[in-house]
């Protein structure tokens, strides 16, 4: 009895499925958007890590790079 009155009440996963998985169309909506900005997370974070352990030998770090030297 009471499984049966849990399983009205709902879940996430019941929720989950009435707002994104219902229609096919809404569904790959959702993945394709979830990828996208979860590629850009990753990307904004591997982006920021290769800095903190690059500070010094980066191109932008030397300061008279490109500069004339004054006769």
């Amino acid at each position: 009895m009471e499984a049966v009155s849990r399983r009205r009440g709902g879940g996430i996963f019941e929720s989950l499925y009435k707002v994104v998985m219902r229609r096919n169309s809404v569904y790959v909506t959702f993945v394709i958007a979830g990828a996208f900005l979860g590629e850009r997370a990753v990307d904004y974070g591997v982006h920021k890590l290769w800095e903190a352990n690059n500070v010094g030998k980066r191109y932008e770090d030397i300061p008279v790079l490109g500069q004339r030297q004054s006769e």
